[in-house]
């Protein structure tokens, strides 16, 4: 029997069948892992660059985002970039630093005076040099930088100058970075897995911790505190990294149609972060809590020999250079 074109059914089943494969191999996927919950920012908008990688590509190329620690905790991620388990990921300044020293300035207390500072270097000279950087000494790309918050003090006692935290024991992530302003303040840092704070602060274990504001409110950490104290002592953010075998193994263009989507995503991400930190302090308020907004000058000048101090991978030019910026 004979189709339309006059092609016999058989074989005309046969090329429309190698054909299909030949269509399905051509698409290829990769994996995005994160740790951050799935009605997140963070997931919401990687969600959105998956959706526009597919679009832009014309659906060769599929991006699967597993949100929540799905595939693991952010060692295992980092790790699964080089083990080619996952192939983007977000990853702390800090952390990336551990690989690329420089890179964990943006993690350090007060090195940026505010969140228009923060912008500057997002988008300036130096992030680009420290992730072109970064991309040498790992053979992975940063793709985009995006806005974490700025980490306040959560207390059940009053905070208005450095002297009312001596001795206050607070929660930190275990990262020497996270370590320096409590240190430097005369509380004692006590490191502790995120997931096991809320509880530690209801039974007094410890008796305060820092987050930026949409982290506090996620996390119902105001409900077990009174006090946010805006000392702003870190203007944190995330970095999105791809895995150094994507792009070799990709076509240029399509590459820069990728890390194009994924600059997108990193200052859609932001852009939403910044506009609730802005609406939390209203709504904390409105819950009963007790904001105080401080003098951050004795807070900052408590810290300041640290910043160029033993604990510092990165130059003091690199440092300069961040400071001067706009």
């Amino acid at each position: 029997m004979t189709n339309i074109f006059g092609i016999p059914s058989v074989l005309a089943a046969g090329i429309f069948a190698i054909a299909g494969s030949a269509s399905t191999l051509a698409q290829t996927e990769l994996r995005w892992g994160h740790v951050y919950e799935s009605q997140s920012p963070y997931h919401e908008w990687a969600e959105s660059a998956a959706e526009a990688f597919e679009d832009r590509t014309d659906g060769r190329y599929t991006i699967e985002v597993f949100p929540a620690s799905s595939l693991g905790k952010q060692t295992d991620l980092a790790e699964g970039l080089e083990l080619g388990t996952v192939d983007i990921i977000y990853d702390g300044q800090f952390f990336a630093g551990r690989r690329y020293g420089p890179m964990a300035i943006g993690s350090a207390p007060f090195m940026f005076r505010d969140f228009a500072h923060w912008e500057a270097y997002r988008d300036s000279d130096l992030f680009l040099d420290l992730s072109a950087g970064y991309a040498e000494a790992t053979g992975d790309d940063v793709a985009g930088l995006v806005y974490y918050g700025q980490r306040h003090v959560t207390s059940n006692s009053e905070i208005r100058a450095p002297a009312d935290m001596e001795g206050m024991k607070i929660r930190v992530p275990n990262a020497s970075l996270y370590k320096m302003f409590p240190e430097a303040v005369g509380a004692n840092a006590t490191p502790m897995a995120f997931s096991e704070v809320y509880l530690a602060l209801q039974q007094g274990v410890v008796d305060a911790q820092e987050n930026p504001l949409p982290t506090i409110q996620f996390k119902k950490f105001y409900e077990v505190q009174d006090y946010i104290t805006l000392t702003g002592h870190i203007t944190d953010a995330l970095l999105t990294i791809v895995a150094g075998r994507v792009s070799d193994s990709m076509p240029d263009e399509d590459y820069a149609t990728l890390m194009a989507v994924l600059k997108e995503a990193a200052e859609g991400a932001s852009s939403d972060i910044r506009s609730s930190e802005l609406e939390l302090v209203g709504w904390f308020r409105e819950q009963g809590g007790t904001v105080n907004e401080v003098d951050r000058a004795p807070f900052r000048d408590a810290v300041a020999d640290e910043l160029n101090g033993p604990q510092a991978s990165w130059d003091r030019k690199t440092f300069d250079r961040l400071q001067a910026l706009k």
